[in-house]
């Protein structure tokens, strides 16, 4: 093979990569829970839209949730280095320049919030920005460093897209898309705490305040417990509120006693097993959420009884 040839594969390696690595910065597995709770919340709000502008709408919004995980890894590249789980993101690794990420997080959540606005409605764009704000300055930059309660308070970033969908799509508040903020809202502590109980010692290295590292595995376990138990009765709130039908309250129920048995599961083991029973955890509470908001999804649009 020449040397051109090489050269030219080097460089359009290197053109993937670039590539690749702006994309990781979007976080693209939290955007895809954030497509998904948007989408919810659309759907619920029983707005007639026009579908070109209720796409624009969710787009924005997508694209606002990937300009807050590109300004996360900015500012707390320094901490990424240390942790094993999140060393080898762009920055951290050093593949692109810590400016760079800034830049590109600042223009789009800026053009985000813009686009929202112009075309859709300025009552959710300043929904998003406050989302933006919220993630990226209160949580990344104040609380994530300062408080162990850090993921409680910091939650509400993440849980607020349906609520953000809700008054884009009709230009107004509604109490019905708080419902769908409070399941998120308490399924993100047990959620992360999870993982934190198997890679406490990234955040002990990090020098971040995470609840096993502050005050213990036994406590955290409790709180972890504790919220995966609220998430039942809130779980079925909207079967109960009378806008979702018996089929979701059924996959409601299933898989919030699945999630509370993972976690009620951690108590009385240590070393090797709690490790696996924590990430078995984790990985629950994933399931657990999108199979929440993908019943509420379908019943919204099958109208299912």
């Amino acid at each position: 093979m020449s040397e051109i040839q090489l050269d030219y594969r080097a460089d359009k390696a290197e053109e993937i990569t670039d590539v690749a690595d702006y994309w990781a910065l979007l976080k693209p597995r939290v955007m895809q829970l954030v497509i998904l709770t948007a989408l919810v919340g659309m759907i619920r709000a029983g707005s007639e839209m026009h579908p070109v502008l209720a796409f624009t709408a969710l787009l924005c919004i997508s694209v606002g949730a990937g300009a807050s995980g590109a300004l996360n890894m900015w500012f707390d590249a320094d901490i990424d280095r240390i942790m094993t789980r999140t060393a080898n993101r762009p920055v951290a690794s050093g593949r692109m320049r810590a400016g760079d990420a800034l830049a590109f997080g600042l223009f789009l959540s800026v053009a985000s919030v813009l686009m929202l606005g112009l075309t859709v409605s300025w009552f959710g764009a300043a929904a998003l920005a406050f989302t933006i704000f919220f993630y990226a300055v209160i949580y990344t930059m104040w609380l994530k460093r300062a408080t162990s309660q850090n993921i409680v308070i910091g939650g509400l970033a993440g849980a607020l897209p349906p609520l953000v969908a809700w008054v884009s799509v009709t230009d107004s508040f509604a109490w019905e898309p708080l419902v769908l903020v409070a399941i998120i809202f308490m399924w993100t502590p047990a959620h992360f705490w999870a993982l934190a109980l198997y890679k406490d010692e990234d955040y002990r290295r990090a020098n971040v305040p995470m609840l096993p590292v502050v005050h213990g595995r036994a406590h955290t376990k409790h709180q972890i417990v504790f919220y995966a138990a609220t998430l039942l009765p809130l779980s079925l709130m909207p079967t109960f509120m009378g806008w979702a039908g018996i089929a979701y309250g059924v996959v409601a129920l299933v898989t919030s006693c699945w999630f509370f048995w993972s976690c009620f599961r951690l108590y009385g083991v240590a070393g090797e097993v709690e490790v696996r029973r924590a990430k078995k955890a984790f990985g629950v509470s994933i399931i657990y959420l999108f199979a929440i908001f993908f019943a509420l999804l379908v019943d919204g649009l099958f109208h299912v009884a």
